[in-house]
């Protein structure tokens, strides 16, 4: 990712595909992407194949992988670094402000991934049931909070009760940071757990879903995932066989 942020950015370099153009399969691209659109700003989306990496991009930043965000001569490749620098340039009054109101949407599904992580890469089915276990109890978290009213969603003043949520994203009505973090990842969850275990997110947990389908509903993430085969040829060789 190039952007000069002393004008108005025009430019996103992201990891190509298999075929050395379409988007690929990385949720830290995708993060960004989804921030500069959700923030309004115009700009292209130029992909990089890595297997045939631009001098230029040797040049600017030795061994770093895309997204990396280069403003005047500094270069900036840590993902959170260039989060908050965007945050923090692209700022009201003219860009919308994106951070989370409540600093538990920030950790909200948090050990999602890793937990994914551990059970998509075993290979031994006598500890597939519990990894699989743990990944479910890592949902079911995340499903939880989703499903527990914000302060803001509950009235000090009414006498009812509010008892659940029915927000659609982390935070409240619209797409936060914490979405942009979370929501590439939970994807390739879901993608990778239905290719190689036949796992599917369990209908039972109806707020993690409620939360899924809004995402999907809006372009700034459904037009930014890539498309499914690019995950599976990304894990097909992270992924283990169970034997």
């Amino acid at each position: 990712m190039n952007k000069n942020l002393e004008q108005t950015p025009n430019v996103s370099e992201l990891m190509a595909g298999s075929d050395g153009q379409s988007i690929g399969n990385c949720p830290f691209s995708q993060r960004l992407f989804m921030v500069l659109w959700l923030k309004g700003v115009t700009f292209d989306v130029t992909t990089v194949d890595m297997k045939r990496k631009p001098e230029i991009l040797k040049d600017l930043a030795p061994g770093a992988q895309p997204p990396f965000l280069l403003c005047g001569s500094e270069v900036k490749t840590d993902t959170n670094k260039i989060e908050e620098f965007l945050e923090e340039k692209l700022c009201p009054p003219k860009y919308p402000r994106l951070a989370a109101r409540n600093p538990e949407s920030n950790t909200a599904g948090v050990d999602v991934f890793s937990k994914f992580s551990a059970y998509i890469k075993n290979s031994n089915p006598q500890t597939n049931e519990t990894l699989e276990k743990g990944l479910l109890k890592a949902l079911k978290k995340l499903d939880d909070y989703l499903g527990t009213p914000l302060p803001d969603e509950v009235d000090q003043n009414s006498s009812d009760d509010i008892i659940s949520s029915a927000r659609p994203f982390l935070d409240g009505q619209e797409l936060t940071l914490a979405d942009c973090n979370l929501l590439p990842k939970l994807h390739i969850v879901k993608v990778v757990c239905l290719k190689y275990r036949s796992f599917n997110i369990p209908q039972s947990l109806t707020n993690l879903w409620r939360y899924l389908n809004a995402a999907y509903a809006r372009e700034e993430f459904s037009s930014t995932c890539p498309v499914d085969e690019e995950i599976h040829i990304a894990y097909s060789s992270v992924a283990k066989a169970l034997k």
